[in-house]
């Protein structure tokens, strides 16, 4: 690939390629596909799928928001795709001079896309950053600021993007992976006590009461489909359990719920969809989906019965995904995003990763900017701020 090139000649000599249109991004796909092996991808949000899903069920166009494909492939001096960065144009409202212009990736929605950025091949990091970053400032008078997501905490991107783009950064976004060893004996023999006790008790408790608990992995295209309605009423009845710790239900709009559908569609047909189910006299009582994204198995939103939640139904069921991944050869269980005591008791490593802005140096740019920002803490403080929000809001979020 670029081997051999000295650090600050990589950049220059490769090729930054702009997708500005939904037909050329689909144009990508069989590079795509074939970049997210080389690449070792270990996020589903990252795929062609996901992306193409993605803008599918929640891009807009409409007088209060209009957003447009704003991509960039990036290849090497030979024409090989080494990166993509699947990023949109977001503009509000849609049109006229006062509008304010965004650059930002897919996955601009409340909790469904955890993390987003681009797909890139590890020994390119810097210089396609470099690449990207060049490529945007030369079309500057197009946007008024770019929304940088992914960025690895303590990687040179990082310190790239804070030297040249003077970044206004964001809360950190913490990951929990779970390096998975041969055997679940030699697993839980890592873990604390604690953690120790409550599987105990979770495989014990229900046996002492005379429930057998069963646990089945869904995994075929039918099969899937027909297991997602029952994720949903069980997703949705963690969310409104009183008493319990606050989980918001991610798919109650239906922009979210048809958008799973068909994602968890087009990875089983990749054979990359798993739904994990706890059942008791054929009844589903808690369910996570699953997916299996090369070497490593990301554990996705879970529900459960909360008349079940006296067993530890939920931790059940990540002890079985875990014990699933183990016996089926996967090289880490990724316990997704947020930092919460369900994800660390486990003993994950913890990957951090930072989001920010890096404003145009237009004048157009900063007042777009300041404007932005003022009307986020208008939102958040009066009722008219709310309703403007809904009005410009993605149908994700009603």
């Amino acid at each position: 690939m670029i081997h051999g090139v000295p650090n600050d000649q990589r950049a220059q000599s490769l090729v930054v390629e702009r997708i500005e249109s939904l037909e050329a991004l689909r144009a990508l796909e069989p590079e795509w596909r074939s970049l997210e092996e080389r690449a070792q991808l270990a996020l589903p949000f990252l795929t062609f799928d996901w992306v193409t899903a993605w803008w599918k069920h929640f891009s807009e166009d409409k007088p209060t928001l209009r957003d447009s494909v704003f991509s960039r492939a990036v290849r090497s001096p030979s024409g090989e795709l080494i990166a993509v960065a699947p990023m949109m144009l977001s503009e509000r409202p849609g049109f006229g001079p006062l509008r304010m212009r965004e650059v930002h990736f897919f996955g601009a929605d409340p909790n469904v896309t955890e993390l987003r950025g681009r797909l890139c091949v590890a020994d390119a990091e810097v210089q396609v950053h470099q690449a990207l970053l060049d490529d945007l400032l030369t079309c500057s008078d197009r946007w008024d600021w770019v929304r940088w997501s992914g960025i690895a905490a303590g990687r040179s991107p990082e310190t790239l993007l804070d030297e040249t783009a003077r970044m206004r950064w964001r809360p950190n976004i913490s990951n929990f992976v779970l390096p998975l060893k041969s055997t679940w004996e030699e697993q839980r023999s890592t873990l604390r006590r604690n953690i120790k006790e409550s599987l105990r008790k979770c495989y014990n408790a229900p046996l002492r009461d005379h429930h057998a608990i069963e646990f089945q992995v869904v995994s075929s295209a039918d099969g899937i489909r027909a297991a997602l309605p029952e994720f949903f009423r069980l997703h949705r009845a963690r969310a409104e359990a009183p008493g319990m710790v606050m989980h918001p239900d991610v798919f109650h709009a239906k922009a979210s719920s048809d958008f799973l559908v068909d994602v968890c569609d087009r990875f089983a047909a990749r054979r990359m969809t798993r739904v994990f189910q706890l059942l008791v006299d054929g009844q589903v009582i808690a369910s996570r989906i699953g997916f299996a994204v090369n070497d490593s198995m990301y554990l996705y939103y879970s529900g459960f019965d909360p008349a079940w939640s006296k067993y530890s139904v939920s931790t059940r069921v990540t002890a079985e995904a875990i014990k699933y991944a183990i016996a089926e050869g996967y090289a880490e269980a990724n316990l997704s995003t947020g930092n919460d005591i369900s994800k660390t008791r486990w003993g994950p490593q913890e990957r951090v990763f930072r989001e920010g802005f890096m404003r145009s140096h237009h004048r157009r740019g900063r007042l777009a900017f300041r404007g932005y920002q003022q009307a986020v803490r208008i939102g958040e403080q009066s009722v008219v701020g709310r309703i403007a929000h809904q009005l410009i809001a993605r149908r994700s979020s009603s």
